[in-house]
């Protein structure tokens, strides 16, 4: 499977390739392996570590997880973003297409949780025209995802061996 991101204007935006896990209670699992391929308009890279992809069943997010063999700082990242929606290609392969909406929450090793990108949020907030509604509700969703990364609340309990996506890494890398 293939995650597409754009921007609200439908620019392009990252281009991440990816294996379906399976389901649990919060969401759709994709496992990002090693040495993949990944894209956006100016920037290009071969993935350092494995990642695994949470979709929630139910917010405007979408969570990115690194395990300690990630040699960046991050080890949750989640990127505010709406519109999911996903795309049958062919038999077997699908799409994940979602609009990033510039906000991020990140737990990092070297600074805890902070929110980043809040700059880029209010200059696209003008120049891309969100509406004052999507600007409330992800203002919100950027708040409570703020408070379960740094209380660790399930699914972002961390990335240890006993962590809600430790066993989609172990079924991943298998």
């Amino acid at each position: 499977m293939v995650a597409r991101n754009r921007k609200w204007d439908g620019t392009a935006h990252w281009v991440v390739p990816g294996r379906y896990l399976g389901e649990d209670i919060h969401g759709w699992w994709i496992f990002q392996g090693r040495n993949e391929f990944c894209s956006r308009p100016g920037a290009a890279f071969y993935t350092a570590s494995d990642a695994v992809l949470l979709i929630p069943r139910a917010g405007e997010y979408v969570a990115t997880f690194y395990n300690d063999s990630y040699p960046g700082d991050f080890r949750i990242y989640v990127d505010l973003a709406t519109a999911h929606e996903w795309k049958a290609i062919k038999p077997g392969v699908s799409e994940f297409h979602v609009i990033d909406m510039d906000l991020d929450v990140i737990r990092s090793v070297q600074r805890d949780v902070f929110i980043d990108d809040e700059d880029e949020f209010d200059e696209r907030r003008v120049s891309m025209g969100y509406p004052d509604d999507v600007v409330e509700s992800m203002r919100r969703e950027c708040g409570e995802l703020f408070h379960a990364v740094s209380k660790q609340q399930t699914p972002f309990d961390g990335t240890g061996p006993s962590s809600t996506c430790a066993e989609w890494f172990r079924k991943g890398q298998a």
